[in-house]
Order: C-alpha cells, then structure tokens, then sequence
C-alpha cells in the first residue's frame, strides 16, 4: 500500500528553506541581511557526478537565490562548479558536463595502462576554463559572498579550506589542486608550493567546512543519491593503496573519512525531517529511485537525465513540491536559457 510519507524526504518549512525564502523576499545581498544567522552553500563534486550539482546550481540561479548566501564552501568538481555560481554563471558549468567533459579528451581510460592519468586536468584548465568557457576569476575575488575551495595537503595530511585567494593565478592553482583526483590523476598536484590533491580526500563533503567556519544554516549539494550506503566499494582500497604510495599516512586518512562519511550521510537524511536545534544542514541531493552518476561517466543520456532531475529536485524544495509529483513526472523543470557571444553572456 502507498504511504503518503513515502516520498517526503525534507521538511517544506525546514529552517534552511524557510532563511533561503525570507532572504529571496528580502532581496539584499551577503553581509547585508540582518537577520543574524550565517547561511553557507556547499558544493559536492565527484569526477563527473557534478553534473548534479551543477544543475543544482543552475536551479538556483534561476530562482533568484544568487545573492542569499554569505558563504560557498566546495571541493572537486564541485568547486569548479561554485566557482562559475560565484562568478556570475551557472549555465556553463552545466553544458561543460555535456560538451566539453564527456569527450576522450578529458576522460580516457586507456592512458591508464600508460601512467598518463585518466583524467587529462589541462585540456580543462588551459582550454576549457581559459578559452572555450571562460571562468571569470577576477569575478569570483571580487564577490560580496565568501568563496572556499578545499584542498588537501599531502604532507601535512590535513584538509585545508582556501578562501584568501593572492590573485587569480592563486584561485586557478587550488581550483586545480582540488580537482587533482588520485589515481586518475597521476601523483599529487601542487598548490603555495606544497603537494596537494582532492579536497574530498580528508574531508568527504564541503558541509563540515561550512559548519566549522560557523554557517548556522548550511544548504548542502549532494552528488550521490539518498539512499542507506551500500557495501564499501573494493575500488576504494585500490584508491588507498595507491595514496600510501603518494604520503603514508593518506590512504588511512582518506578510508577513515570515508568510514565517518557513511555515519554523518545518514546524520544529514535525518536533519531533513529532523532538524534539531542548530545549526541546521538541509543535504539536497538525487532521490533514491534516481539512478547514480558514475564519476567517469559518459553517457550524455546519463548526464542529461541526471542534469534535468537534479535541477528539478531543487525548484520543488525551494518552491514547496511534493518530492512524489517527481516520483510520477507530473512535475519537471528547464534550465533558464541564455544568449552567449564569443564567451561572454549576451542577454543581458
């Protein structure tokens, strides 16, 4: 028989939407508010699963939510995503999954066998994010809203959460470092001369940061579904294998994290009915029917229906849609089209 809590993942007035709601009435920027709380954004990644934050992001924007929160927090693809929200673009981020991303010459898993890296980190970040769809870092450095990339230091085995970027050269280096994933990228990347890889590795999720510089109100993107973790992946002993190779020490650490995450995940399903007393985390992500990302993805059917669900998973919790009405297609959601000339936006 049909429950009707059977669909109801997250509370309608959970205090994250109801400050995500005032705020959009409000309509002042970060720092400006008033109202006494601190709201973070945190933006998960995960190789090519942050497709779904992407759209996320996208739904945000097009619901007029830019300029509700007073701090971005993200790690691994997912910064990369922040970092166009950031800087004034969520379109992009969004088609980069599906026409410059899903192509060999980003994923390859044939360098593998030559020790290349699966994922090729310079067509993204000396092609993709410099000429075919500029970021604009200068825009980011001069948000009103706090900007955090985590990167994790190899030597010091800590995670590290960059917000007081030197210039744009500095942003664009832990932007990279914090999308250098082990394994599919050979060795470690480096960031104010220091070793560095995956912010994800010692830290599972942006949210702990957000919590941890004081966000009272933390609206989390997830790129994995909500659902019970399954059985440990056997890959991630493969991954731990080879970061001991890198420092001794980040291997442990980063199954260690993974361990604490699959505690804390089923803390964030139960803050979504539950909220408790503060600070408060409402952890958007996939609905549990939904099928998974793969992290090296390349179905642009996979991509694009991921894209389209996640991006509708955020117009009806901002807008008070029951989560069954995405369960039975009666409602769905476009990204807000726009005009771009040369790489930069048109429409305005």
């Amino acid at each position: 028989m049909y429950s009707p809590d059977r669909d109801r993942y997250w509370n309608d007035d959970h205090p994250v939407l109801d400050l995500v709601r005032s705020r959009r009435k409000g309509g002042k920027g970060p720092g400006a508010h008033g109202d006494g709380h601190k709201l973070g954004l945190a933006v998960e990644g995960g190789g090519m699963r942050g497709v779904v934050s992407a759209a996320m992001l996208t739904a945000l924007d097009d619901l007029g939510l830019r300029d509700v929160f007073d701090s971005v927090y993200s790690c691994s693809s997912g910064s990369v995503n922040a970092a166009y929200f950031a800087g004034g673009e969520t379109w992009y981020p969004l088609t980069i999954y599906f026409d410059d991303l899903a192509t060999k010459q980003f994923v390859d898993m044939r360098r593998f066998a030559s020790r290349r890296g699966i994922l090729n980190l310079d067509y993204v970040f000396e092609r993709v994010l410099e000429t075919v769809k500029p970021l604009d870092y200068d825009g980011i450095l001069a948000g009103a809203a706090g900007f955090h990339v985590a990167v994790t230091l190899v030597d010091e085995l800590r995670t590290e959460s960059v917000g007081d970027f030197r210039d744009r050269d500095d942003l664009r280096s832990a932007l990279r470092a914090s999308c250098w994933l082990p394994v599919a990228v050979p060795g470690a990347g480096e960031f104010r001369g220091r070793r560095a890889v995956d912010g994800g590795v010692l830290t599972a999720h942006p949210y702990l940061l957000a919590l941890a510089d004081g966000c009272t109100h933390v609206l989390s993107l997830s790129t994995k579904p909500m659902r019970a973790p399954g059985r440990p992946s056997p890959g991630r002993r493969l991954s731990a294998f080879y970061m001991e190779r890198i420092r001794k020490g980040l291997g442990k650490g980063y199954l260690a994290s993974l361990d604490r995450y699959r505690v804390q995940r089923r803390r964030l399903q139960e803050w979504m009915t539950e909220p408790g007393n503060g600070p408060f985390v409402l952890d958007l992500a996939p609905l549990p029917w939904m099928p998974e990302v793969r992290r090296h993805e390349m179905s642009l059917g996979a991509l694009l229906t991921a894209a389209r669900q996640s991006h509708a998973i955020m117009h009806a919790a901002v807008n008070g849609v029951p989560a069954s009405r995405l369960r039975d297609g009666s409602f769905a959601s476009l990204p807000r089209f726009v005009t771009v000339d040369g790489g930069v936006r048109a429409d305005h």
